[in-house]
């Protein structure tokens, strides 16, 4: 349950970060007609990551045990994959993301409402399709019990709300922090569903069963990662300071 928890709290507040910035954005360029088109795209981007889930589980389900294993091993490695470079990517791309979100906004502002809901959908699906995939690797290698439902549900809720309390400036909180050490946690449940990944595929008889492999992987895999994490220094994450309302973020 605490795994799915913090999945879903990072990975939202991550998504409802995007979304504030998107429409603080707006706000302060006077652009209050082209919101209706952002939360058209979020709408949309929310739509299709419960599609990604809805799809995997359902294909899922369709197949014999065999086939379950080596489906949820090989989409375990690739929610890893898709999670480690998110988490390296979001080390640095941090530091620019508003100004970076800003130019697009600003192309798609003279493009047309149609590139506003692009920009809005792009912005946010990377995040959503991303969350779904983790989330549904690790609550298959939590044994899809009801507690790791109710842990991702919680996590996502607690995001959304303190995204708003942030966007409106209600909240304080030290949002480098918070994305450090929530990154070093990602990192061990993406070891974790790694390793769940590769016992999957070891017992469907994909891969040599080696008792010692699957530990060695999960060690090695946090080693590296939180080498390269915390070599890229502390760059600083996406906030809403002098953006939304006279409210700032502590950093």
């Amino acid at each position: 349950m605490l795994a799915n928890l913090l999945i879903g709290l990072r990975e939202g507040l991550e998504a409802a970060l995007v979304i504030g910035i998107l429409v603080a954005y707006l706000v302060k360029s006077d652009r209050r007609d082209m919101l209706r088109w952002v939360w058209s795209g979020v709408a949309g981007a929310i739509a299709v990551s419960v599609g990604v889930w809805a799809l995997i589980t359902f294909t899922a389900n369709g197949m014999d045990d065999e086939g379950q294993e080596i489906f949820a091993g090989l989409l375990s490695l690739g929610a890893v994959a898709l999670v480690t470079w998110m988490i390296l990517w979001m080390r640095t791309a941090a530091r620019t993301l508003r100004a970076d979100l800003g130019g697009k906004l600003d192309a798609a502002l003279i493009a047309g409402p149609a590139a506003v809901v692009a920009t809005a959908f792009l912005a946010v699906a990377r995040e959503g399709v991303e969350t779904a995939l983790f989330l549904w690797s690790s609550m298959r290698a939590d044994g899809n019990t009801v507690p790791g439902a109710l842990g991702a549900v919680l996590g996502l809720g607690l995001a959304v709300g303190l995204g708003f309390l942030i966007y409106r400036g209600a909240l304080r909180i030290n949002l480098a922090t918070f994305f450090t050490w929530t990154g070093v946690a990602l990192i061990a449940v993406a070891a974790w569903v790694l390793a769940y990944g590769v016992e999957e595929l070891a017992e469907a008889g994909v891969i040599p069963e080696v008792e010692w492999l699957i530990p060695v992987l999960a060690l090695g895999y946090a080693a590296v990662m939180a080498y390269l994490f915390f070599r890229r220094g502390s760059a600083r994450p996406p906030v809403l300071a002098r953006v939304g309302s006279p409210g700032t973020v502590a950093r």
